[in-house]
């Protein structure tokens, strides 16, 4: 699933400000799913949007609506009939949505409401945690099932590099088990270790650091 947040509230006024009638367009698909762009989150944003703008002297005109699938063009027809008669349009889909939003409606500016962090898997309420770099050369099936992309924070192909913790953590950060040492014993268990001596060639990957996003409204419910 793809995760995103929501972007400051600053930044959204800030792209919207100077238009008086703007439809905010919720998503029912993943980041509804991430509690990021459903129909609670259209309101919760309409309501702080509206809020700011009124204290700023603008008389902004905030309405919502909520289409299943920002993605996939075969669930805008209702809106279709709705977009003409809003000056902007503030899509709280993923990237994916925005782009679709703005070719479907070239005339009409459509704005961002979120940033797309990354993809990944329910942990708990409010809570998501990388699982996939959607790389393009999936290796799960000789790693046990764990990507060595995401969860790795070298992103290293070739099994573990000298700095796993004797309690199988990675050097980097203290309460991340390394990815190699899961591999390891997931492959033990699996009776394929033979999979580890596979050499695989180097990749040259960045930004290796497995990423989790509580959302803010369930912060206080993670604290500690």
């Amino acid at each position: 699933m793809i995760i995103a947040e929501r972007k400051p509230l600053d930044e959204i006024k800030e792209m919207v400000k100077d238009y008086r009638k703007v439809l905010n367009v919720g998503c029912g698909g993943c980041t509804s799913i991430c509690l990021a762009g459903g129909q609670k989150e259209v309101m919760i944003l309409n309501r702080d949007l509206k809020e700011q703008l009124l204290g700023e002297g603008y008389s902004p005109v905030l309405d919502g609506f909520v289409i299943e699938r920002q993605c996939n063009y075969d669930f805008f027809d209702e809106l279709d009939n709705m977009v003409g008669g809003y000056d902007a349009v503030l899509s709280m889909a993923c990237g994916v949505g925005v782009q679709f939003m703005a070719e479907r409606y070239p005339e009409t500016p459509v704005f961002p409401a979120l940033n797309t962090v990354f993809c990944g898997a329910d942990r708990n309420i409010g809570w998501f945690e990388e699982n996939c770099r959607t790389c393009g050369e999936c290796v799960l099936a000789e790693t046990g099932g764990i990507c060595p992309v995401t969860r790795c924070a070298k992103g290293l192909f070739n099994g573990p590099c000298g700095g796993t913790r004797l309690d199988g953590t990675c050097e980097v950060d203290k309460d991340t088990p390394c990815a190699w040492y899961e591999i390891y014993h997931r492959l033990q268990a699996q009776g394929r270790l033979g999979n580890i001596l596979t050499v695989k060639p180097p990749r040259q990957w960045q930004n290796q650091t497995r990423r989790s996003l509580v959302q803010e409204d369930y912060k206080q419910r993670y604290a500690g």
